[in-house]
Order: structure tokens, then sequence, then C-alpha cells
């Protein structure tokens, strides 16, 4: 006789009306920088389901786990949600924070002739398909007149940005923090153009069509631990970013810089910030980074804003 599989007895003992919950939620981060606001801020601390907690150096590999199924919800900005959405990914924005746009940044190196946005005209921009970066290289190419085809785009991963970037293979890198703060820091990189005026400074945690259907509770509460944490992070920037460095091994005071100019808190998923997001998408589209109008209502869910505390 067939064994039944692990997630048939886990759904034959969820449908058990007085059975302990045994659920597990998957959850996708960058650089762990949720899972450290929230052990700093004490969010971790009697969580009465499991969190496997997955790794990723950017949104994009975040956003294919959460297509496949691999994790239950994970963090990502909202460029990467559209590029993971126009892929068809069944993913829904569950909550969302805002930054100061500073986070986000096109650097070279120090001794680079790039002065502005301008001077990237016939330069060759390291970045990742799909990510905050692409976004911001778009949006500041537009806006200094610039069409894509003036510029040789790099795809890759941040790792290989940074080294190509020092090694002189790449004339520009758009990234986001920890990585601008981390070229700045380490590696005395400037920045010649950020995410001011340009992006909305929106991020959200998206969650599978499967999550919020068998998860909803588990789903529920580690959102509120998660805006918690994001509103005590705002005023202890230094507890948070010793705890992070234990766990990412990255430089303490990157990751101090990297909080205190964020000032990340989270926001109502409301109609004015669906609307930016269309905003957002509508670039990618002029892009030709996506090939169809995109309606983004859809890829969002409210039913989880009033979660936040």
């Amino acid at each position: 006789m067939r064994r039944p599989s692990v997630r048939l007895l886990l759904a034959l003992a969820a449908a058990l009306p007085f059975a302990v919950s045994a659920a597990t939620l998957k959850v996708g981060d960058q650089q762990l920088q949720t899972r450290g606001i929230l052990e700093a801020s004490g969010q971790l601390k009697d969580v009465p389901y499991t969190i496997e907690w997955f790794n990723f150096p950017a949104a994009q590999p975040l956003g294919e786990a959460l297509n496949a199924g691999a994790i239950d919800v994970g963090g990502l900005g909202d460029a990467p949600l559209i590029f993971a959405y126009a892929a068809g990914a069944k993913i829904r924005a569950v909550s969302a924070t805002r930054s100061i746009p500073l986070d986000l940044a096109v650097v070279v190196p120090d001794h680079s002739p790039i002065g502005n946005a301008a001077d990237l005209k016939g330069k060759r921009i390291a970045t990742t398909r799909g990510s905050i970066g692409h976004y911001l290289a778009i949006a500041t190419l537009e806006r200094a007149n610039l069409k894509q085809t003036d510029v040789t785009w790099a795809f890759m991963q941040p790792a290989d940005a940074r080294a190509a970037l020092a090694s002189g293979s790449v004339d520009a890198w758009s990234t986001w923090d920890p990585y601008v703060a981390l070229s700045e820091a380490r590696d005395h990189s400037r920045s010649v153009a950020n995410g001011i005026g340009l992006s909305s400074g929106l991020s959200f945690e998206a969650a599978t069509d499967e999550a919020i259907r068998d998860k909803r509770a588990e789903l529920a509460d580690f959102l509120r631990r998660v805006a918690a944490g994001q509103r005590w992070a705002l005023d202890h920037p230094d507890e948070v970013a010793a705890i992070q460095s234990r766990v990412t091994g990255l430089p303490a005071d990157v990751l101090k810089t990297v909080y205190q100019r964020a000032q990340l808190h989270p926001v109502p998923i409301d109609n004015a910030l669906i609307a930016e997001q269309q905003h957002t998408a509508d670039l990618y589209l002029r892009a030709d980074v996506i090939k169809t109008h995109l309606d983004v209502t859809p890829s969002f869910d409210k039913q989880f804003s009033s979660s936040a505390p």
C-alpha cells in the first residue's frame, strides 16, 4: 500500500478540530535583514509555530523560490515583485514598508571620471536583472534622457557585481543596501545617482497563494512580529546592527548606516500605494523589461494590513 505523503498527513492533522498546529512557516530573507530585526527586537520569542529561514543574496532568486513554492513568504522590493508577478508567480504582497530611497544608488569607483547620470552614456552597468537596482538604473537613464541602448548591461548577482566593479570590468553598479553602504565604506565607491525622486522606497513581504490559504494564522502572526520589529529598529539601530552583524558577518558600522538612512517603517496597503506600484510597472513596460501591460492590483492582498500593530 502506498504510504500517505507528509503533506497529506499535515493537511489531515490541520483538519482535526482540536489538533495542535504543527505548521512550519518557510521564510525567505535577504542578507538576513528581517531575521536580524526580529532577533534584536525579541520578536522571535514564544513563536507558536516553527520558522524555517532561507537566506538569499538578492530578490530575484527569492522570487523564484516563492514562485516554485519552496518558501511561503519572503521580503522583496517593489520592482522585483512586479518582475515575479509578470512572470506568472502565484504570489501576493501581504504587507508593505517604506524607506528613504537613499538606500538605492548607482555607485562608481572613487577614481572614476563618471560624475553624474549623463556620464553613464557608453558605459557598462552591473545590476541584478529584475531587482530594485535594475529599476533604479532604468529610471536614472530615463531622467537623464538616455536610452537603455546607450549603455551596456551586465546582469549578475551582487557579489559578482561588486567584484566586477573592483576589477574594472564594469564602470558602475546599480544596487541597494547593504551593498551600497558596504561598497562606500569598504571599497571607497561613491554614488552618482540615488533613488530620491525615482523610487517609491516600497518593499513588501509577499506570500504564495497556498500559504495565504493554508497558513493564514501563522502568516498574520509573523507579519505582526515583523512590523513590531521594524518599528522597534527605528530607535535602536545599534542593537539591530550588532545582532545582524553576528548573524551575517557584515560589519556593524555598515549595517548601522543602512538602518539609519533607510528609516524603514511599515505602511498600510491601500489604493494610493497600489497606484505607486502601478507607476513602477509602467516604467518596466516602457523599458521593455516586461512585454505587456500589467495590472498590479491582483498582486496585493489587503486582509493582513490590520495585522501590523
